[in-house]
């Protein structure tokens, strides 16, 4: 046969010598043994049927031969070797299936516990949306003891402002989850190791060797490593290329380069366990030309909204059976509300709604609708991450008056798992609070962050 002696190299063909060349010449192999009837093997290799029946149960069962073995004494040595290395195993199964809390039992409860160790997560979402805020709490609760953290340190990488230390230490202050700890088990700002970096240079050097020689430090137990934001230091590097290349040259070469970063992101989380958290910016979304008014097509390339301003003032069209947000009910009917919706399931504007986070109800929300994002980094990114949260800040208006202008009272925050690998799509509104951050219950709280 073409390849039984590399599947097992201590097969007996001694017996079989008599029909193995027949069976070799009609390019029989191994798995055709295992899988054909045994007629029309003997049939293409000319070679009598009970003969291929007989090699096939002697090869099922030298297969078998070393699980079940033929020797009833067992060697209490290697069992127990055995089964410490099934145990060790084991734990290493359930190190990776660890999870840091974000010190919210709502929240823990749509996330399915937390952060997932061992893959990278992002958190995505304009200015003041609330970022930063989760992912102070997990600089914190990394260093409480399994289940709420792993009882370790953390690093934080940042390419825009520097570590909010005043921050952290009111976090630490007001949250109930460190006010009753002992003095001894409250996590502490010296455990999170800082650094600032302000180019891709500076950035793929720090990932690529300082990180891993610090992970891999026996005593130094990291568990959370942190970038905020992934995005930043690639906006400047593309836009300082541009007059020396084309975009399209330009475009490939840092979807090149985002695509190298996550596969060292990856292997950074699953070598050495640990969770890989990053904050991503957003980018504007304009609607199709033959979707924007004229008095608006000139202006629309150059537009861009101002970080959670509300959106400008336009009309809505008549009733048609569907649900009003609160802002669309406030407009006189005339013109339509411009969406992103396309007719085309295979464009890309019809199918990032589904893991951009934004546009996936064109009615859900005219805020959302005017005010479409797309995540920083595009589509080579996003196959990069095994969990998208996009967090989400909308508008709450004020009773408009006659003759007022439309005015914003609060904001409504709402974070949204785009995807994961580790729960369910799921979506729950959130507070920005003294203590960090907390769910708000589905009965309504009207005071919003």
């Amino acid at each position: 046969m073409t390849n039984l002696l590399t599947v097992l190299p201590d097969f007996d063909i001694r017996p079989f010598t008599h029909i193995l060349p027949s069976l070799e010449r009609a390019l029989v192999s191994t798995a055709d043994l295992l899988t054909l009837p045994a007629p029309d093997i003997a049939k293409r290799a000319q070679v009598p049927p009970r003969e291929v029946e007989r090699l096939a149960k002697v090869l099922i069962e030298s297969l078998h031969g070393p699980l079940a073995g033929d020797d009833d004494t067992v060697d209490e040595s290697t069992v127990g070797t055995q089964r410490d290395g099934q145990e060790e195993g084991g734990q290493a199964l359930v190190d990776r299936c660890h999870t840091i809390s974000t010190l919210d039992d709502g929240l823990d409860g749509v996330l399915n516990g937390g952060i997932n160790v061992g893959s990278i997560t992002e958190f995505v979402g304009e200015s003041a949306a609330g970022k930063t805020q989760f992912l102070l709490t997990l600089l914190l609760a990394v260093q409480l003891p399994s289940p709420e953290g792993l009882g370790k340190s953390a690093l934080y990488i940042s390419t825009e402002a520097p570590l909010q230390t005043s921050r952290l230490a009111q976090i630490l202050k007001a949250n109930p989850a460190f006010t009753n700890l002992p003095p001894n088990q409250r996590p502490s700002l010296s455990k999170i190791q800082s650094t600032h970096i302000h180019d891709l240079e500076a950035q793929e050097h720090i990932l690529r060797f300082q990180v891993p020689a610090l992970l891999s430090r026996s005593n130094n137990g990291v568990g959370l490593l942190i970038i905020d934001s992934i995005a930043a230091n690639y906006r400047p590097e593309f836009d300082k290329g541009q007059a020396r290349r084309s975009a399209a040259e330009a475009f490939a070469r840092r979807s090149q380069q985002v695509a190298h970063l996550g596969a060292l992101l990856r292997d950074l989380a699953r070598k050495y366990g640990v969770a890989v958290v990053v904050a991503n910016q957003v980018a504007d979304r304009f609607a199709p030309s033959d979707q924007v008014p004229p008095s608006q097509a000139g202006s629309q390339a150059t537009q861009r909204s101002r970080p959670g301003s509300p959106p400008p003032p336009t009309t809505r069209p008549p009733s048609v059976g569907q649900p009003l947000s609160q802002y669309e009910r406030s407009q006189p009917t005339g013109t339509p509300v411009y969406t992103l919706s396309t007719d085309d399931p295979l464009s890309f504007d019809h199918q990032q709604r589904f893991f951009t986070g934004w546009g996936e109800s064109p009615r859900a929300s005219t805020y959302q609708n005017q005010n479409l994002k797309t995540p920083s980094l595009g589509l080579t990114w996003t196959n990069q991450l095994a969990t998208r949260i996009a967090l989400i800040r909308e508008p709450i208006y004020s009773p408009q008056k006659m003759g007022e202008e439309l005015s914003v009272s609060s904001w409504k925050r709402t974070m949204k798992v785009v995807f994961s690998s580790g729960c369910a799509e799921s979506r729950t509104e959130f507070r920005i609070t003294e203590g960090g951050i907390e769910s708000v219950s589905e009965e309504g709280d009207s005071e919003h962050a």
